[in-house]
């Protein structure tokens, strides 16, 4: 066995990248149907660790220490990115996508007591099962488990862990297809899509564009490192300061909620000049290797030793999810901002909002930039619904019959 550290686990997690990469480029029906190159190279090497667990061999270690900070730091470039100004221009649009978000998120955990009815399980297996760990995540999910034991659920966090797990793995293969799909059935049209042609090709990037010197680009990296890292310093704090007043949230809300402090403080005062593109690079960077990595480390033979009320209800919710992003199309607006929406919301409704940037940048990569898209998806995905679903869960704890 080769046990790997924090710094030889990423590294890894770069040379996985590079092999999702590659299969995308070989396999056509990857890029058909815009699957995200670190989830495939993610779930190549978890199958095969699942294969090695099945002849009763463990082929490495990995210290995944460095994931949190990688899956962190993501999220507080989206918050370093969160300039009210266009907030302004998008904030009816964000209330409604949070709505969509919000009834959908009543919807998973109703399904999921349906599940927990057809084979006589206890009722919270269905909203754990549902928009606990589906719309929040592993960490909502586990942040909620011991209410969940107290409740009368057996197993709470082992389940938290799996069904979690097994809607990040759905989330991020079917939300490029889905919307593949969609946009096709709708004759929906990019920026791009002139430029690629009708087959739906790269778009031509023969475009002049201006960079800065070599002076300049470094010097807009190091101010959106250094602000990266203090957002992330003081950020610890606010979410200790959440802690301490019986608040659970996700660990990136704070460095988020920072972020946006300093994006819209230099907006009106120009003291930093932040670049935008700068940030969201390493933003970008940051995502991939944090979905790599928690790919690799997935012990898909806890997915399969569920049992069948699990796979039941996450067919149900996944099938249910892509419906669903056709009526996101139709109320958001509909046209191609909409249909990059409904791969975003597929994203985060199954599991993190680190899935759905990466289903919607797989998309904009193909079919051409979604700037609204991008604005009120992460709004939604990575700060309000967690808000919101914390409440929903909370209710259905306390006032759905056990």
């Amino acid at each position: 066995m080769i046990q790997l550290d924090a710094v030889q686990t990423i590294a890894f997690g770069g040379l996985t990248l590079f092999a999702g990469y590659a299969l995308c480029r070989a396999i056509p029906v990857l890029r058909r149907y815009n699957l995200p190159e670190p989830v495939v190279g993610g779930l190549l090497v978890a199958l095969l660790v699942w294969a090695a667990h099945a002849r009763d061999t463990t082929l490495f270690e990995l210290d995944t220490s460095l994931k949190v900070p990688l899956m962190v730091a993501f999220f507080t470039t989206l918050g370093i990115n969160a300039s009210l100004r266009l907030l302004r221009v998008s904030g009816r649009q964000v209330m409604i996508f949070l709505l969509l978000a919000s009834i959908f998120a009543v919807v998973q955990n109703l399904v999921g007591i349906g599940v927990a009815w057809m084979f006589d399980l206890h009722p919270m297996f269905g909203v754990l099962a549902g928009s606990a760990t589906l719309t929040g995540g592993p960490a909502t999910g586990m942040a909620f488990a011991p209410l969940f034991e107290k409740a009368g659920l057996q197993g709470a966090e082992t389940l938290a862990i799996t069904a979690a797990m097994a809607g990040i793995i759905c989330g991020g293969v079917v939300g490029g297809p889905a919307i593949t799909v969609l946009m096709r059935r709708f004759g929906i049209r990019g920026p791009a899509s002139s430029a690629a042609g009708a087959d739906g090709g790269e778009a031509d990037e023969s475009v002049h564009v201006h960079f800065p010197n070599e002076s300049a680009r470094e010097f807009d990296a190091l101010k959106s490192i250094v602000m990266l890292l203090m957002a992330m310093w003081l950020g610890a704090w606010v979410s200790r300061g959440f802690e301490g007043i019986g608040l659970t949230l996700p660990s990136y809300i704070g460095a988020m909620l920072v972020g946006a402090v300093i994006r819209n403080i230099d907006d009106y005062t120009g003291l930093i000049r932040l670049s935008v593109p700068t940030t969201d690079l390493i933003g970008n960077i940051c995502l991939a290797l944090f979905l790599a990595v928690a790919l690799m480390d997935l012990k898909l033979w806890e997915l399969a030793g569920m049992g069948l009320p699990l796979v039941v209800n996450l067919v149900i919710q996944v099938s249910l999810v892509a419906l669903f992003a056709v009526p996101i199309y139709y109320v958001m607006g509909r046209d191609y901002d909409a249909a990059v929406m409904g791969g975003g919301f597929i994203g985060f409704m199954l599991g993190t909002t680190a899935n759905a940037m990466a289903v919607m940048r797989r998309l904009v990569q193909r079919y051409g930039v979604a700037p609204r898209a991008f604005l009120v998806a992460p709004l939604v995905g990575a700060f309000f619904i967690d808000f919101v679903n914390a409440l929903i869960i909370t209710g259905f704890l306390n006032f759905w019959p056990h």
